[in-house]
């Protein structure tokens, strides 16, 4: 897997016979107190090494576009103006790298958190996606299409154990941080790339110690346990991630680091 290009929104990789396109959201501000130990307590302190904005956690907000030249999966949406100032700019970044918004069918959602799922819904009420024939989400996540998200409801496809979506994306039920959390697993002629939505949210402490969980995970110990099983697997030949809240553009290889991991990003990081 290689970077082809970038702009300010988005980065291009090539992956054996797909595109992958990292679509930068924009940010969010977050406390430190979110994190939390085994206990399920507040860190007593964050490592030096974890960096801070205004006393915060910056988190990036990434979505995934993936094609083979004919067919194609957005993966996550966003936020849309449902959230922070800071968030909404996937419309922009799909028109930056020449994306089509009309073009796009299928729709996959990690889970139903706002800032990846609120993205389906433009800033004016309308449709984002005219032509959504499918969104995927994990079933039990799928009560988040009320409200705002009912408009789409009809064209949800619910998952409900390990699935393939089409041809090279399989869904695979990743329970922990939601009921309904799932990794998609892409798979390309040269490897495996797991697009793993919020498996991780602070990448400069969680993947030295990943055992350190979030407080917005529904199930700190579910959590903890998969993101233990996703981590392993990446270390094996081939395999990528693309994370949500990995720094923009967010794509990157998992290597060990002594009892714990390393993460290789592909690209430079999006400002």
């Amino acid at each position: 897997m290689r970077f082809i290009s970038g702009g300010q929104h988005h980065a291009l990789f090539e992956f054996g016979d797909l595109q992958v396109l990292s679509l930068r959201d924009g940010y969010i501000d977050m406390p430190p107190t979110r994190l939390r130990d085994e206990s399920g307590s507040p860190l007593d302190a964050l490592p030096d090494s974890v960096p801070l904005a205004e006393g915060n956690l910056r988190l990036s907000v990434n979505a995934f576009y993936i094609s083979d030249g004919t067919r194609s999966v957005l993966i996550d949406t966003g936020a849309s103006n449902a959230l922070h100032s800071t968030m909404g700019s996937l419309y922009e970044a799909l028109a930056e790298a020449g994306i089509e918004r009309d073009d796009i069918t299928d729709v996959a959602i990690t889970h139903n958190h706002g800032d990846h799922v609120n993205g389906l819904i433009a800033p004016d009420g309308s449709e984002a996606f005219p032509r959504l024939q499918r969104v995927w989400i994990g079933a039990d996540d799928m009560s988040v299409f009320t409200g705002r998200l009912e408009p789409v409801r009809d064209r949800v496809m619910p998952i409900d154990g390990k699935v393939g979506i089409n041809d090279w994306v399989t869904a695979v039920p990743t329970a922990g941080h939601t009921p309904g959390h799932t990794v998609y697993d892409v798979q390309s002629s040269t490897g495996h790339l797991l697009v793993w939505g919020d498996t991780v949210h602070v990448p400069s402490l969680q993947f030295d110690q990943p055992h350190v969980s979030w407080e917005l995970d529904g199930d700190q110990s579910q959590a903890r346990e998969a993101r233990a099983t996703l981590l392993e697997q990446l270390t094996e030949p081939d395999h990528f991630v693309a994370g949500a809240h990995l720094d923009s553009p967010g794509v990157a290889r998992v290597t060990r680091a002594g009892g714990s991991y390393a993460l290789e990003y592909l690209a430079q990081s999006i400002s």
